[in-house]
C-alpha cells in the first residue's frame, strides 16, 4: 500500500535551524507545486542587487524591467519564474489569487496590462525536490511549515521575512530568530 502524501502546495517552509551552512540557511520557501512526482518552490527572501532588466535581454515593458530580481533557488539559476497576483485570478495555480509562470511571453503580457491591483515577483532559479525528497526532509524536521499569504509572498522587506515569521512561532523559534547568523558571534 503506498504511503499517503500531504501536499504542501501554497504553504511556506522555513529553515527551522537545521540548515546552517546550506543554500537554504534562514530561507523562506513558497511551495508552488508538490505531488508524488516531487516539489517545486521559490525562495522568497533571497534578493539580488539586480533589477530584472539587468538580467534579462528580452524587450520587456519598463514596469517589469524595474522589478527586483530574486534568487529562487539553486536549481537552474538561468531559469526564469515569476509569481503574479491580482484581486481576482480564477485560474491561479499556486493558491488563491497567486499564479506561477515561466514564459517570457506571459511576462510581457502582464507588463503591458499591469495595473495597481497586480503584484509581481521574479526569480532566477528555483528549489526542486525529487519524488519523496521533501517529504523525507519534513519527516526529519528540517523545515517548519507556515501558512502562506499574499502579504508574506510580496512582503515589503523580504530580507526580514524569515525573522518575522519565526518570531510568530514557538519560543525556540523566537529565540533562533534573535540569534546571530553565526552562533560563534555569541
Amino acid at each position: 500500500m503506498p504511503e499517503s502524501h500531504t501536499s504542501l502546495q501554497g504553504q511556506l517552509i522555513l529553515d527551522g535551524g537545521k540548515l546552517h551552512g546550506s543554500f537554504f540557511h534562514r530561507s523562506v520557501v513558497l511551495i508552488c507545486q508538490h505531488n508524488a512526482e516531487g516539489a517545486f518552490g521559490l525562495i522568497l527572501n533571497r534578493g539580488t542587487e539586480n533589477k530584472v532588466g539587468q538580467a534579462l535581454v528580452a524587450n520587456l515593458p519598463d514596469i517589469v524591467k524595474e522589478q527586483p530580481l530574486f534568487i529562487g533557488g539553486p536549481v537552474q539559476p538561468q531559469a526564469l519564474s515569476f509569481l503574479h497576483s491580482d484581486e481576482y485570478l480564477p485560474d491561479a495555480n499556486v493558491m488563491t489569487n497567486l499564479n506561477l509562470g515561466h514564459s517570457i511571453d506571459a511576462l510581457m503580457d502582464l507588463g503591458e496590462s499591469f495595473s495597481a491591483t497586480q503584484k509581481l515577483k521574479l526569480f532566477a532559479g528555483y528549489a526542486g525536490w525529487s519524488p519523496g525528497q521533501l517529504d523525507n526532509e519534513m519527516t526529519r524536521l528540517d523545515w517548519l511549515v507556515h501558512p502562506a499569504s499574499l502579504a508574506l509572498v510580496f512582503h515589503a522587506e523580504p530580507e526580514q521575512l524569515w525573522k518575522k515569521i519565526m518570531k510568530q512561532k514557538d519560543a525556540n523559534s523566537r529565540m533562533l530568530a534573535d540569534s546571530p547568523d553565526d552562533l560563534s558571534w555569541n
